[in-house]
Parts: C-alpha cells; structure tokens; sequence
C-alpha cells in the first residue's frame, strides 16, 4: 500500500505564508502525493511551484464553516478552476445539515458538482462530522451525493472545533465510524476522504483499510519519514 498516493497534502492554517507553500510544494514532489490542498488565494502560487510534476493543485470552496449561499461558492469554484485548482474541496451548508434541509443541501451540492464536472475538476464534499456525526445524517448526505454523481466525500475541515465547560476548543476529525458509514451509504464509485487529526502512517493505514482512499494531512513528512 502506497500511502503516499493517497494523500491530499494540506496547507491551509489561516497563517499558511507562501513560504509555508513552497516548503509543502517541495514535500508534495518529493513523495508523489495525490494532491496539494491550498487556500483559494494561493491556488496560482502552487499551480507554478508544481509545473514540472504530475501533481494537481487542490483547494478548499467555503472553507472551513460552510456557510456562504451557494452562489457565492460558486463564483469561488469558478474564480478556483480558472487560476488552475484540478479538485475543489467544498464544505457543506453546516447548519442547514444540522436542521435537514436536505433539499437545500442537494441543491448546493447539485450546482457546484454539475460545475466542477463540467470544467473536468474533481469534487470531493466536505460533512464536517465534527458537527454531523449521526448515522441519519451521514446517511442523507451520502444519499445526495450518489444521486448527483460526487467524486469523493470528505469527513472533516480539521478546523471544525467545539466549545466545551472548561473553556477549551477542540475537534475530533476523521473517526472510524464515520467512515464505515460513508462506506456503506455511498455508491462504490464515489471516494471517501479522511481529513482531520491524522498525523500517523498507521493512523491512516487503519482508515484506509475501513473504505477511505485519500488521506487530507499537513503532517506527510512526519508520516512517511516515521
């Protein structure tokens, strides 16, 4: 098994400099992942920093709360192809997945799917199941996306963190269970993604062998060199 293959390199800390970016070029080259996921404003830097290499420019639409309307998402897909993102991972609406407004979602999910298809881009829908981690709701979620046709489904942002009594944030991010889930209500076609918290080789190894065929991480050189 080649994890490296499968892994989305992620460089998307809200301080991610675009020195941080050419670091994560160098490392994305160097170990032939599957993806370099950027923010939308470094999507130019990175399609030149990886010119000479096989290696697609990833970038995230609504990132990470999910709660732009849908056109403004999709004037970002839009704005995200044309400077040269070849897979666009987008953030569902979180609240109104929390409420069920399945028609809502499968609309959104419909355009920007149908847009990203029509200009040859990969489309991977972020859950966020940090916050939609019940099995009806992922069930839902899976349901819309094999109705309308989505490359990959995704767990979580890594940034979808939660308030507890004691004053600390945290998240949880891809968890066992969800993937199972994801796995056994999306078509076979359809990819899962495992993003968020995944910092080891056997980590990953582990969700691999649960259905999931991209590893989202910023920790690669940790994981591959250990």
């Amino acid at each position: 098994m080649d994890i490296a293959q499968m892994i989305d390199h992620a460089v998307l800390h809200p301080t991610a400099t675009d020195d941080d970016l050419r670091l994560a070029s160098k490392v994305a080259i160097n170990h032939k992942v599957a993806s370099l996921c950027v923010k939308p404003y470094h999507v130019v830097l990175a399609k030149s920093l990886l010119a000479t290499s096989n290696i697609p420019v990833c970038t995230v639409i609504g990132f990470p709360h999910g709660s732009q309307t849908i056109q403004a998402k999709t004037e970002e897909c839009k704005q995200a192809i044309k400077e040269g993102a070849k897979e666009i991972d987008v953030v569902i609406n979180i609240g109104q997945a929390i409420q069920g407004a399945w028609a809502y979602l499968a609309q959104e999910i419909s355009t920007l799917t149908s847009l990203c298809h029509q200009h040859n881009c990969m489309i991977k829908v972020i859950f966020e199941t940090d916050y939609i981690s019940s099995e009806n709701s992922i069930q839902s979620l899976c349901k819309i996306a094999n109705k309308y046709e989505v490359d990959f489904v995704k767990t979580s942002t890594g940034f979808g963190f939660k308030k507890h009594s004691n004053g600390f944030y945290h998240y949880e991010g891809a968890q066992e269970q969800h993937i199972v889930w994801m796995r056994k209500y999306t078509n076979p076609s359809i990819g899962i993604k495992a993003s968020g918290g995944i910092r080891t080789k056997e980590r990953a190894i582990k969700l691999v062998a649960l259905g999931a065929s991209r590893i989202g991480t910023s920790s690669t050189e940790k994981m591959l060199n250990h």
